[in-house]
């Protein structure tokens, strides 16, 4: 099941092998930039990802309003990351000027892998209530449909070998 920590600010955290497969390699990303919203609106294979780009791009939009009013507001980490999407990208500045405000924690994304093609996963976002600026956002497929089947696929695809997931911290 791909899964991902997301920070404040829509920061990823952490993610495991899954997340990987299904997103991309985010250990390959410079610290700095492993950001959702950055990623959504900088990276053109988030483009060709998502089936429905706009419609997941525009929910990354209202939860960095959410973030800026509500969660942190004079945050200058927050403020320097919605500058460089505003300067980047026109469709990000065009809809933060529209002020979407939302706090989605489920819901189906529509997927276009160019490894496994089309499929539908469904997603939660759970909070702990001790740290709020900290989500773990889990993704599966319903079971006994094609999605469920692509999803297989490609984390049987990319599995790491039963050497690799053991190696020894000896030297």
């Amino acid at each position: 099941m791909p899964a991902v920590v997301m920070g404040r600010r829509m920061n990823i955290l952490a993610w495991n092998p899954a997340a990987c497969a299904l997103f991309g390699d985010y250990a390959a990303l410079d610290p700095a930039e492993r950001n959702i919203a950055r990623i959504a609106f900088l990276d053109p294979a988030s483009r060709e990802l998502y089936a429905d780009w706009p419609s997941c791009a525009r929910e990354n939009v209202a939860n960095l309003h959410l973030e800026a009013g509500r969660n942190h507001p004079g945050d200058p980490r927050l403020a320097q990351l919605i500058g460089e999407l505003s300067m980047k990208s026109e469709d990000f500045r065009r809809w933060w000027a529209e002020h979407p405000v939302q706090d989605k924690t489920s819901g189906s994304k529509r997927f276009h892998h160019p490894v496994v093609g089309d499929l539908e996963l469904t997603y939660e976002t759970l909070r702990a209530a001790d740290d709020p600026d900290q989500a773990l956002i889990t993704y599966a497929a319903q079971p006994d449909t094609s999605s469920h089947d692509a999803l297989h696929m490609l984390l049987a695809w990319t599995a790491p070998t039963a050497a690799g997931a053991h190696q020894s911290t000896d030297l």
